[in-house]
């Protein structure tokens, strides 16, 4: 007999339970903010020879010239892969500004790169990317941006391409520094 009280109550308790309210999917085309941003893309500054390596002093000098270059563009997180040329191209910006970091895989397709802006819901911000030679032409690819150049060359690390897409298209702007 004392079971049939215990049973009870646990059954009102199931049933007085509050019900998780159903997320209702908003549809791509109607996502203001999917895929759109403006996206800040650069190549590592000049690096010390090695798989891993850190900055040459020239390579300082163009992190530091990006900071100068930068610090008032309202930046709101850094994609960098995981290598120490990549952060310490964007440690000045990174440490100086307080920025949030995003580590992203440096594949040659450019999907790790969207894959974390997703997952991070980082659409609709500001971002610095720092890349490598062979990862910049298929981010920009993946953003929709079409760039005049069709690869980066092993010594060139003076490009910064600029990508503001909004719900109206892609605009790509590039500038040396």
């Amino acid at each position: 007999m004392r079971i049939l009280p215990i049973l009870l109550s646990l059954l009102l308790f199931v049933a007085c339970k509050p019900k998780r309210p159903v997320r209702q999917p908003v549809l791509v085309s109607e996502d203001t903010t999917f895929l759109t941003g403006t996206f800040y893309i650069i190549r590592h500054a000049e690096r010390n020879p090695g798989p891993d390596s850190t900055l040459t002093l020239a390579g300082q000098e163009r992190a530091g010239a990006l900071y100068r270059l930068l610090k008032d563009s309202g930046l709101n997180k850094i994609y960098i892969t995981p290598y120490k040329r990549s952060l310490a191209t964007a440690d000045s910006l990174r440490i100086r500004l307080h920025i949030d970091t995003c580590f992203y895989a440096a594949d040659t397709s450019g999907e790790s790169f969207i894959y974390q802006v997703t997952r991070h819901e980082d659409w609709g911000k500001h971002l610095l990317v720092v890349g490598h030679s062979n990862t910049i032409i298929p981010i920009l690819h993946s953003l929709r941006a079409k760039p005049r150049v069709d690869s980066i060359g092993e010594k060139e690390y003076d490009r910064l391409f600029i990508v503001r897409k909004n719900k109206d298209g892609t605009s790509l702007k590039e500038i040396c520094y």
